[in-house]
């Protein structure tokens, strides 16, 4: 009896552990993919974005209500969108470019809300979204590099600083495989990013752990957005998304 009646537990524990564990399939979950990701969040974004506007009379106009000469209905949406000068946030990259933004505006509270701190957010893309630029920047001090250049410019008869805006494919690539510019950049890159990203870690951990709270935000929005409601009853739109802080994430 008494075997009878443990097997009966153990039982009745492992199907409620089963339904406990099986995920609500009304419920979404962060998508996998890189870019099912980025379409959660760009779609979230918009939302946020869409009910500031709302909140002042104004709506996203589509490409064809867009007017072609800038009117005062448009500076007030733009202003109202992107917020107005001068502009808060300034980042110099090692590129020699300046990247600024707002804190103000439909934009930024979308960010603050998706993100919770802008500035942050903001200086952790501008890094990681130029990492490419900064290890090629660095390629161009390389001796080796600067030889295949001097080497490429000779072949097309242009050089680096005044290339033609549609250069002859033809010619371009000949060049490349000629002056072995295109064998130097795909071995010195490699290594150049490898040491740029080491260097940028801190921005890179900084992006990651704030992307990860804005797409479990952005599932919380969505969630909220799609409930179904009973008859007779409106939920009004919220935009407390919640916390959601980061859980066992590491850079790569």
């Amino acid at each position: 009896m008494r075997l009878t009646r443990a097997v009966c537990c153990a039982a009745m524990a492992l199907l409620l552990t089963s339904c406990v564990d099986r995920p609500n399939a009304s419920h979404p979950e962060i998508p996998a993919g890189e870019h099912a990701q980025d379409d959660l969040i760009k779609t979230a974004q918009l939302t946020l974005v869409t009910r500031c506007l709302s909140g002042q009379g104004l709506t996203v106009p589509s490409p064809q209500q867009r007017p072609k000469a800038a009117s005062a209905e448009d500076r007030r949406f733009e202003a109202a969108y992107f917020g107005t000068d001068p502009r808060e946030l300034s980042l110099t990259l090692p590129t020699g470019h300046t990247v600024t933004a707002n804190t103000d505006g439909c934009l930024a509270s979308a960010q603050r809300d998706l993100y919770g701190d802008q500035k942050r957010w903001f200086e952790a893309e501008v890094v990681v979204n130029n990492l490419r630029a900064e290890a090629q920047t660095r390629m161009g001090t390389d001796p080796e590099h600067r030889a295949a250049m001097a080497r490429w410019e000779r072949c097309t008869g242009h050089s680096s600083k005044t290339r033609p805006n549609q250069p002859d494919p033809a010619v371009t690539d000949r060049c490349n495989r000629e002056s072995g510019l295109a064998e130097v950049e795909s071995r010195l890159e490699p290594t150049l990013l490898a040491k740029v990203r080491t260097e940028r870690r801190e921005q890179l951990t900084a992006y990651r752990q704030l992307r990860t709270i804005a797409l479990q935000r952005a599932v919380n929005l969505t969630s909220a957005t799609q409930a179904p409601q009973g008859p007779g009853r409106r939920t009004e739109p919220t935009t407390d998304l919640g916390s959601a802080e980061p859980k066992g994430h590491h850079p790569s």
